[in-house]
Parts: structure tokens; C-alpha cells; sequence
């Protein structure tokens, strides 16, 4: 079984000065509740059993959990006017708290939504992820904004952070030399796969995760024989 180390950051607090579409500055200030970061760490605790489930096994995520007294104070522009926690933005952390190789993922828990007056941040969905580059000293990265509490039970619980990770390890499995399908973890759809109200898109995954996607009559994903026992981005 493969290991896979891994940090959730917990942010509770942001103040920045963003711009909007017109180019005027505005200010996002926001402090999570207690049940919000309990919400959000619930949700993360239940993503490593996903792993193991879909991979029947073959890979385990070991996680730390670390909140953040620092106010999260600046966010990195994307396309169209939206706003993500980059690692640029908490490279801070980053640097005092992740040694190259000592993990290989690293998640953000931020507060994206002031959930009271309906204000959020312009950001391109829930969460994203990226592959492991020396800007996130070698880890893969991953971000989750707040939510309202029944929102992460739906569908399944821990899907948010597995999504956002399977980002990160299909890039890294591709630079193995594994095929991976088209859209990677947002492949879904487009491989004939439908959201279940009870499994979500836990079907794909699975698939995905075992190199059982098929696109254009080639078995596509991550193999099972591909999870060995070597934690990965370690020389």
C-alpha cells in the first residue's frame, strides 16, 4: 500500500482587497464559525476512506491537520475576474511547515463564503487542484472554500477533497507514463458517466483510479499495480 502524506491547512480568517469585473478595489473580510471548520475538517476526515475504498486498498492517505492563525491576506487572480488561495498566497505555511518530500499533498480549507450575507469570493468552483510543482514544494495542492453544512453531505461526504486531489496524482501518474483520460478527475461526464444521488461520481473515480476508463477503446486512469509501495516525488 502507498502512503500518501498529506497537510490540511485550515485558514479561519481572511481580509483582502480584491478587484471586481469594473477594475474597483473591493474588500472580502470573513471569520469561519466553529461549525464551519468543523464541517470542513469532518468532510476531510472522511476522504483518505475513499481513497482506500476506490483503490481497494492500494493507497492510504495519512493526514496532519493545522490551523492557521494568520489572516489569509492576499489571493492570486485567475481569468475573468476570480480569485483563488494560490500558494504564493500561503507560502508562508508553505515554507515554514512543508520540507520538499516531506508530504505529498497539501490541502487549503479557506473561507471563500460569508455564508450570513450571502458574499463570497468570485472563484472558479468549490475547489481546485493542481500537480505538484517546486511552488508547492513538491506536493500537490488543493484548495476548498467554506460551505453551508448541508452542502458537504451531498452526495457523498469527502468527494470535494478527493476531486481536488485526483487533480494532483493524475498529473503525477501521467508523468509516469500512464494514460489518463481526457479531463482527469472531471472526466465524468464526458466518458458516459452520470452523478448518482447516492455515489456521486464515485463510479468514475473508481475507474478512474484503477486504469478502467475507457476513451476511444483504450483503458485509461491510474492502474492498480501503479500504487506500489514507494511514496511518490521522493528520489
Amino acid at each position: 500500500m502507498i502512503i500518501w502524506r498529506s497537510l490540511l491547512l485550515i485558514y479561519d480568517s481572511i481580509d483582502v482587497q480584491l478587484r471586481n469585473r469594473s477594475g474597483r478595489r473591493e474588500s472580502f473580510t470573513h471569520l469561519l464559525t466553529d461549525l464551519e471548520v468543523r464541517d470542513g475538517i469532518r468532510s476531510f476526515q472522511q476522504f483518505p476512506s475513499l481513497v482506500e475504498e476506490l483503490t481497494f486498498r492500494r493507497a492510504s492517505v495519512r493526514y496532519e491537520i493545522r490551523p492557521i492563525e494568520r489572516c489569509l491576506v492576499t489571493l492570486t487572480p485567475m481569468s475573468d475576474g476570480m480569485y483563488w488561495p494560490s500558494p504564493g498566497d500561503t507560502r508562508e505555511e508553505i515554507g515554514r511547515l512543508v520540507v520538499p518530500g516531506s508530504y505529498q499533498s497539501i490541502f487549503v480549507l479557506w473561507p471563500s463564503h460569508n455564508l450570513k450575507d450571502r458574499v463570497s469570493v468570485p472563484s472558479a468552483g468549490w475547489g481546485l487542484g493542481m500537480a505538484a510543482t517546486a511552488w508547492s514544494n513538491s506536493a500537490t495542492y488543493a484548495t476548498v472554500g467554506n460551505a453551508e453544512s448541508w452542502i458537504w453531505q451531498i452526495p457523498v461526504i469527502g468527494e470535494v477533497w478527493l476531486h481536488e486531489w485526483l487533480h494532483g496524482v493524475c498529473a503525477y501518474f501521467a508523468g509516469q507514463g500512464y494514460l489518463m483520460p481526457e479531463g482527469d478527475a472531471d472526466g465524468g461526464a464526458r466518458h458516459g458517466y452520470t452523478q448518482s444521488r447516492i455515489s456521486g461520481w464515485t463510479d468514475y473515480y473508481r475507474d478512474l483510479m484503477t486504469g478502467n476508463v475507457l476513451e476511444a477503446g483504450v483503458l485509461k486512469g491510474i492502474p492498480l499495480d501503479a500504487w506500489g509501495a514507494r511514496p511518490p516525488f521522493l528520489c
